[in-house]
């Protein structure tokens, strides 16, 4: 046998249906998930239905490209491997789900996805157990289960809902809270019929039972949370590891959850609530998240459920047809009463209703878990199992659809995210960052990240000022580099960064010079290091900056991590809600709290409360915030007894001459800086008219000069 020939044989072996070789595996499943969505765009069909659709072609009952290899060989390829990936995108869905769920919205809905779940739980078995029994002519037990598969319903169709941008609305949240609800419910009624079928409940059923679920909930959210915390906070810069620990703690989870007597799904959901305040959104941890899931784990997943689908049960004959049909009117109907019922009681509009319906409406893993127990103990028969398995498709394809269509609509009327919902015009918003110490710049960026509006297209402004004297040409090349460095570090959480390098006669006139040029909302700082005793009397750097810049200035001194607080107290003095930047750092403030999931605590006096309190009604705020009143304003020492170690401290002050300055707030920086030792610290400054300050040409600040000379001289006979 020739060359030739052997690779002919080679290749034919290759090729042999179903295929056997995991490269060549591996590639066809690639190849699925890069064309679906490039064919299916053009006719505005969602991706996830291309997965699926081309799962059933290539799957057992289509091509049979693919399929469940021997089990007797040990072989990890075709649908096994296939299996892991898709179990891993399988717990993805519902680890997303959780991780972005708004906690603060979640609380406030709590009540709402009661009743939901408890609807979408009830009417599903209420129509269902009887069209079993009576209709299809099953005995109590399996009806009870037929009906329990009703349901249920997996969360297919959340990713078009992230796609959107509606992933934190009311309803959906709401949604959500009732997945999880339904689910559980579903899963212990499993857990019982199936006792039931064995004969084994009985008192140390319940009691095992109850133990088990008392000590995972314990686990997952009194233990978990402390360690992760204590890892991110630890093990800083190694974004790697972090992902890994977040996947190794779904697994866990989802095992736990197995070992309790649930379906790992509500373990890999409970992990996305343990883990979601300590995971922003914006985060370049949440970006490798969601880009792993999305581009490969979950494809896999939707791609072995149509794998399972036998298209050929439809035309096997007019009882499997009943038994389809049955199953698919029974799911729509049961969903949509729920959801209808729901609407009816909380007002919602008609397009919202829709979105729950859709989101609702898709069977697929808890369904599949349900029938295929039914059928391992025997209850079920295999009509049944086909007709399971092609609901699946059927109300896969259904929920995507209606969850598409109604999802448009509802951004459409204007129920999208709106975090970013503000009088600073979020689609225009410009923030500069000049780089100082390149040593505290990546959590900068980090905060940076946080509180930028997703609407503004402009990237994040960095920029190296270099002094013009005989070194700036060598001094220049270095700042490139130092750019670059940033660059690299902010493309880990996909932010953009626009690199700007410009020579100034100093720091501050090049700040100011480059803020005026782009016309920047808000200039974010290190925070100002000690200068010597003549930059004092004369005037610091920060001071310098602030003399020649007119918009919001944020100084920040972040030297641990953002998730190991609790809170975000905010002090703010008497008249700050009447300067030109408050709506502007009000919007920052309640987006990074946001994004932390942290409650804020103002503290300040009532005028200042009610202006807060109207503009956090009027941008529709979920943040959780509550006040404290505080008077004394001259003693700004006296604002230590408002928090804790364990408090993100921010600090309004105003510039010289604003309607919220007074002479208390003079060198803010250095007196909180110097009490506040381990403690992050955000300074903001905010915006204010132009013109009304010293003229841009002169580089001293002569006002309040005898005072600053005073204080000075004073504070070298005082011990710090």
């Amino acid at each position: 046998m020739n060359s030739m020939d052997k690779f002919l044989e080679h290749a034919s072996e290759a090729f042999t249906s179903p295929l056997t070789n995991p490269v060549l595996v591996f590639i066809v499943v690639l190849f699925i998930i890069l064309i679906s969505p490039i064919i299916l765009r053009p006719i505005k069909i969602p991706g996830i239905i291309g997965f699926i659709l081309l799962g059933v072609l290539i799957g057992p009952h289509g091509l049979n490209w693919l399929a469940k290899m021997d089990g007797h060989t040990g072989d990890m390829t075709g649908v096994d491997g296939i299996d892991l990936f898709s179990t891993i995108g399988l717990l993805y869905i519902m680890f997303i789900a959780g991780l972005e769920l708004d906690m603060n919205e979640f609380q406030k809905t709590k009540n709402k996805s009661l009743l939901f779940g408890f609807l979408t739980f009830a009417f599903p078995i209420c129509i269902g157990f009887p069209v079993s029994y009576f209709l299809l002519g099953y005995d109590l037990l399996p009806s009870v289960l037929i009906a329990s598969m009703f349901a249920t319903h997996t969360l297919v169709a959340y990713p078009i809902v992230t796609s959107y941008g509606i992933s934190k609305n009311e309803v959906v949240a709401v949604t959500i809270g009732g997945t999880i609800l339904t689910d559980t419910a579903v899963l212990v009624v499993l857990a019982v019929i199936k006792g039931l079928s064995q004969g084994q409940i009985g008192m140390d059923f319940w009691l095992t039972l109850g133990i088990s679920l008392a000590v995972f909930i314990a686990i997952m959210f009194g233990v978990i949370p402390r360690v992760a915390k204590w890892f991110f906070a630890k093990v800083q810069g190694e974004q790697t590891s972090h992902y890994i620990f977040v996947l190794t703690v779904v697994f866990v989870a989802a095992f736990l959850a197995e070992l309790a007597g649930l379906e790992h799904i509500i373990g890999a959901f409970i992990a996305g609530l343990a883990l979601n305040k300590l995971i922003p959104p914006s985060s370049a941890l949440m970006n490798r998240i969601e880009f792993i899931g999305n581009a490969l784990f979950i494809p896999f997943f939707l791609i072995s459920v149509g794998m399972i689908v036998n298209l050929g049960v439809l035309f096997s004959g007019t009882w499997a047809l009943i038994i389809v049909v049955a199953l698919a009117a029974v799911s729509i109907l049961g969903k949509f009463l729920a959801a209808f019922v729901t609407q009816l009681v909380f007002k919602y509009t008609n397009n919202e209703r829709n979105l729950m319906h859709g989101l609702s409406n898709a069977h697929a893993a808890a369904t599949l878990a349900v029938i295929l127990v039914g059928h391992d103990i025997g209850i079920v028969d295999e009509s049944m199992l086909n007709g399971a398995v092609a609901l699946i498709l059927i109300s896969c394809l259904f929920a995507s659809l209606l969850t598409e269509k109604a999802s448009k609509k509802v951004v459409l009327e204007g129920h999208q995210d709106n975090s970013d919902a503000g009088h600073v015009q979020a689609h225009e918003e410009k923030i500069l960052i000049p780089i100082a110490n390149l040593n505290n710049m990546e959590p900068i960026i980090d905060f940076a990240t946080l509180v930028k509006s997703k609407k503004s297209p402009y990237p994040l402004h960095i920029l190296s000022v270099v002094e013009n004297n005989q070194q700036a040409a060598k001094n220049i090349n270095l700042a490139r580099k130092n750019l670059d460095k940033m660059a690299k570090y902010a493309s880990g959480s996909e932010t953009e960064l626009d690199l700007i390098t410009t020579i100034d006669y100093n720091i501050a006139n090049g700040i100011g010079h480059t803020s005026k040029n782009l016309f920047a909302d808000g200039i974010i700082l290190g925070w100002p290091s000690a200068t010597s005793f003549i930059e004092k009397i004369v005037g610091e750097k920060a001071e310098s900056i602030l003399n020649r810049t007119d918009t919001t200035l944020f100084m920040c001194r972040l030297d641990i991590p953002l998730l190991t607080h609790r809170s975000i107290i905010v002090f703010s003095p008497p008249f700050s809600e009447s300067e030109v930047g408050f709506e502007f750092w009000m919007e920052k403030i309640l987006k990074l709290a946001l994004e932390l999931s942290l409650p804020l605590k103002f503290v300040c006096t009532k005028r200042t409360e009610y202006a807060v309190m109207e503009l956090m009604e009027e941008m529709k705020s979920n943040t959780s915030a509550s006040f404290l009143e505080y008077h004394d304003w001259n003693n700004i020492f006296g604002l230590t007894k408002f928090s804790t170690d364990e408090d993100l401290l921010v600090f309004i002050s105003a510039r010289y001459g604003d309607v919220s300055y007074r002479d208390s707030l003079d060198g803010l920086a250095k007196r909180v800086g110097r009490y506040y030792k381990k403690q992050n610290l955000i300074l903001i400054y905010p915006a204010r008219r132009a013109s009304i300050h010293i003229d841009a040409y002169e580089d001293v600040k002569t006002a309040p000069i005898f005072r600053k000379i005073s204080r000075e001289i004073g504070n070298m006979f005082n011990k710090e």
